[in-house]
C-alpha cells in the first residue's frame, strides 16, 4: 500500500491550518467574554477549551472539586492558592467577605484562564463546571436537583509531567496550607442538611483561652500537655496503625465551663468546631456523611452525651452507629480529629462508651476552687489578692459554687471592694438556703 506525497498536504500548510484553527479559537472566546449571555457562555468555552488543547502538545491535568463524598484537598488547594495570584490583568474575580472575616476572600470565577510560574515552566490554570441531575424521592413524588460539579484544568507541556506531580502540587498543597493559617477564621459547623455535607457554618469568635479558665490547675496543665502531645504525633499515630484522632470527656454539674473548654481548646489549636446534635440527625448513615464532611485539624462536639441518644426518636442514631462513628472504619476519613463528649452525670454513660480509644481522657469539670475563684476575680476584677479573699476560701470550703455562678457575681460591679462582698452576701444566702435542705457542707 503506498500514498501519493502529491495528494498529501505539506508540512507548513498543516503548521498554517493549526495556527488559523487557534487563532480563531482565541478570537472566538474574546467575543463570547464581550456579547454571549452567562448562560450560554459557559457550554461554548469548554468546547472551546477541548478544542484549543487537543491542538497542542500540552498535558492536561483535571483536578474534580470532590471524589465522590470526599472533598479534593488538592481542588481546594488550588482554590487558595491561585486566589492569592491573581493579577490586576484578570477579568473576572470572586470576593467574597462573610461577616467577622478579618479580610475579603478573592478567588478566580469560572472560564477565566490564569498563568503560573514555577521553575521556569509555565502552567495553565482554568477553572470549569458542569452540571448533573438528581433525582429525589420525597413523599412519594420525585423530584430532580441540579448539581453543580467545578473542576480545575492545569495544563503544561508533556515533559513537565513528573516535576508538576512530584514537585509542584506539593508545593501548591504547602503554600495553600500556609495562606489559610495565616488567613484563618474559626467556624463554628451545625447540622445542616440544606448545607454541604450536611454541615453549615458561622464564625467561631469565643474569646475563652486557657488562661481565662476557672479550672483545676493541675487538671488544666494535664490537657495542655495532652493536646500538644497529640498534635506532633502525626508519625506516631501511623507507625502504630491507629486514626490520628483523640476522645475527651468533659463531665461535671452545669455551670463548671465545659462548653467555654471546648471554645479554649479550639482557639489554642486553632481548629474548627463541628457541633455535632445527634438528636438533629435521621438515620446511622447521615452520621457518616457527617463525618466524612468534617475537616481535618478539627473538634467534634458531641454535648449531653448521656441524654442525646436517649431522646432519639425511633432509633435515629443507635449507639452501634455512634460507636462506629467515633472508632470504627469510618474513623480513619480524615486525620486530627478530636472528639468531644461532655456530660452532667458520667455514671449514666454506657461503660463501652468510656474505654480508651473512644473517650481517652476523663476531664472532671468541678465546682469553683480557690485556684479558679482567683482566675475569675483577675478576669473580671483585675486584681491577684484582696484582703477579703481569706474569707471568699473559707466560704467555697463550704459552699459547692459553680465558676459560672461567681462569674455571675464578680460581673455585676466594676469595684473590686464591692464586687467581693456582693460575692460573700450571695454566700450567705446560699449558705442560708443549704442549711434549710440540710445540704450544707459545715
Amino acid at each position: 500500500m503506498w500514498f501519493s506525497t502529491k495528494a498529501m498536504p505539506s508540512y507548513e500548510a498543516i503548521l498554517s491550518a493549526t495556527a488559523s484553527l487557534t487563532a480563531s479559537v482565541i478570537l472566538l472566546r474574546t467575543i463570547a467574554n464581550d456579547f454571549i449571555p452567562e448562560s450560554i457562555k459557559d457550554r461554548l468555552f469548554l468546547h472551546l477549551h477541548k478544542i484549543s488543547s487537543s491542538l497542542s502538545s500540552q498535558l492536561t491535568v483535571v483536578i474534580e472539586e470532590s471524589d465522590g463524598l470526599t472533598a479534593n484537598q488538592v481542588f481546594h488547594a488550588a482554590n487558595v492558592y491561585l486566589g492569592e495570584k491573581l493579577s490586576s490583568s484578570t477579568p473576572r474575580i470572586k470576593v467574597n467577605k462573610p461577616q467577622k472575616e478579618k479580610r475579603l476572600q478573592v478567588t478566580t470565577d469560572k472560564n477565566q484562564e490564569m498563568v503560573d510560574v514555577f521553575k521556569g515552566v509555565k502552567l495553565k490554570w482554568v477553572l470549569l463546571s458542569t452540571s448533573r441531575n438528581h433525582v429525589l424521592k420525597k413523599n412519594n413524588k420525585n423530584g430532580v436537583l441540579k448539581e453543580e460539579i467545578r473542576y480545575f484544568e492545569l495544563s503544561f507541556h508533556k515533559k513537565n509531567r513528573e516535576m508538576v506531580l512530584g514537585s509542584y502540587l506539593p508545593y501548591l498543597l504547602q503554600k495553600a496550607k500556609e495562606i489559610k493559617e495565616k488567613n484563618k477564621t474559626l467556624k463554628l459547623h451545625t447540622v445542616d442538611y440544606n448545607g454541604t455535607d450536611y454541615w453549615g457554618s458561622i464564625n467561631l469568635d469565643h474569646p475563652a483561652s486557657f488562661d481565662t479558665m476557672a479550672m483545676d490547675p493541675a487538671v488544666k496543665t494535664a490537657l495542655i500537655e495532652d493536646l500538644d502531645r497529640f498534635s506532633r504525633r502525626r508519625e506516631f499515630y501511623r507507625r502504630v496503625g491507629k486514626a490520628w484522632k483523640r476522645g475527651y470527656l468533659l463531665y461535671g454539674p452545669p455551670g463548671t465551663g465545659k462548653s467555654s473548654l471546648v471554645a479554649a481548646m479550639a482557639n489554642y489549636l486553632k481548629f474548627d468546631v463541628y457541633d455535632l446534635d445527634l438528636k438533629e440527625i435521621q438515620c446511622n448513615s447521615d452520621l457518616r456523611r457527617l463525618l466524612i464532611g468534617t475537616g481535618n485539624g478539627s473538634i467534634i462536639v458531641i454535648e449531653d452525651i448521656d441524654t442525646s441518644l436517649d431522646s432519639a426518636e425511633d432509633d435515629k442514631v443507635t449507639l452501634s452507629g455512634l460507636l462506629n462513628f467515633i472508632d470504627g472504619l469510618w474513623s480513619s476519613c480524615g486525620d486530627e480529629r478530636i472528639i468531644v463528649f461532655t456530660t452532667n452525670h458520667k455514671d449514666r454513660l454506657d461503660p463501652v462508651l468510656l474505654r480508651p480509644g473512644r473517650m481517652d481522657m476523663h476531664l472532671h469539670m468541678s465546682y469553683c476552687t480557690f485556684s479558679g475563684f482567683k482566675t475569675l476575680a483577675s478576669n473580671y476584677l483585675r486584681i491577684q489578692d484582696h484582703q477579703l479573699f481569706d474569707e471568699i476560701k473559707g466560704w467555697l470550703d463550704k459552699v459547692q459554687a459553680t465558676p459560672a455562678e461567681v462569674a455571675g457575681e464578680l460581673i455585676k460591679c466594676e469595684d473590686p471592694d464591692a464586687a467581693l462582698r456582693g460575692l460573700i452576701k450571695w454566700f450567705h444566702n446560699r449558705a442560708n438556703t443549704e442549711m434549710q435542705d440540710g445540704s450544707l457542707n459545715i
